[in-house]
């Protein structure tokens, strides 16, 4: 089969679609997809550059989400079937034309999607379901702040939330960033740029009841101070740092929480693993997306053989939503 290979680490010129080894027959519960398109995920810059090396087991092969059709079924899976059309959540392999997943990983495309659009689908639902509702509980009324509005996890994540009934502030580099993140429902804009989160915080009082935040280290002192009382901080990405210094009289002064998640090496099965996450995704989630209220925010469709220019145009201050790679 054909898939993205790397020539070493480093920028976008060492990916290539190359010939590699076939993958072999599903084993029990396991499933391949003849993949359709593939989502371009941070997580995948990362890897590229050698600084996010996939869990031990997983394909080197980059790709972390995908959509098309089941081509093949394991012993014992029931569903999905051989010509579902479906999408993917992957610990890697979706840069190819085929993947072996866990079965208990795939999902049906939701009612109203076309199979191109549904590989930006499945790992910002995910990650944003299981950090936002099955975490930290978001509902009705609350106060969310996501950093990073504008990037593919935070325009899913302003829906979900206005879905649910919360209110959003966001933070996004770009006046333009911030006009998308107002379309899409977010009701406090602010360019970090020009203006602290903290200081636009304190007019809401008593602040965000959850933080998503993508920053670390950077911005681990300013998100306690912007938390309100039992607020939730939600730590998913490390790109201000990986080390700060934690004051923890302001935290116990607000009985705050400080949650730091991933979503590639949990589990596939189990409390918490990926199979519990999808059962979520199905049933409360998928409903939303059918319904138009929820929907994956996509900046570029772009060929497999252009897969360094994806690159390029992830890590674009441009850049809104997603980019996909289309394969099949």
């Amino acid at each position: 089969m054909y898939a993205v290979a790397l020539d070493g680490f480093g920028d976008p010129e060492v990916m290539a679609w190359t010939q590699v080894e076939d993958l072999p027959a599903p084993g029990p519960g396991e499933v391949i997809v003849e993949v359709a398109a593939a989502g371009v995920n941070r997580a995948d810059l990362l890897q590229r550059r050698g600084l996010y090396p996939p869990p031990p087991g997983a394909s080197p092969i980059l790709g972390l989400e995908c959509s098309g059709t089941v081509a093949a079924t394991g012993p014992g899976v029931t569903e999905p079937r051989v010509g579902d059309r479906v999408c993917a959540l992957l610990s890697g392999g979706g840069y190819a034309e085929r993947v072996l997943v866990p079965a208990t990983q795939v999902l049906p495309i939701p009612a109203g999607l076309d199979v191109v659009a549904a590989a930006a689908l499945p790992e910002v639902a995910a990650t944003v379901w299981s950090n936002l509702v099955m975490t930290a509980g978001l509902h009705r009324g609350q106060l969310l702040l996501v950093h990073g509005g504008g990037s593919g996890i935070g325009t899913h994540a302003i829906q979900v939330a206005r879905a649910l009934g919360a209110r959003v502030a966001v933070t996004a580099g770009s006046d333009r960033k911030l006009a998308r993140c107002r379309e899409l429902g977010a009701d406090i804009l602010i360019n970090y740029r020009e203006q602290d989160f903290v200081d636009v915080l304190a007019a809401e009082k008593p602040g965000a009841d959850i933080i998503l935040d993508n920053m670390g280290a950077a911005y681990l002192d300013r998100n306690v101070r912007a938390l309100a009382e039992d607020g939730q901080l939600v730590v998913i990405g490390m790109q201000g740092g990986v080390k700060a210094e934690l004051d923890l009289a302001a935290l116990l002064g607000k009985r705050g929480t400080i949650h730091a998640t991933n979503l590639r090496r949990r589990p596939a099965a189990g409390p918490g693993g990926k199979a519990e996450i999808m059962i979520e995704l199905r049933e409360h989630l998928w409903p939303l997306v059918a319904e138009g209220a929820v929907a994956p925010i996509i900046s570029a469709e772009l060929p497999i053989t252009e897969v360094a220019q994806a690159h390029r145009l992830l890590d674009s201050p441009d850049t809104v939503g997603k980019v996909v790679l289309r394969i099949g």
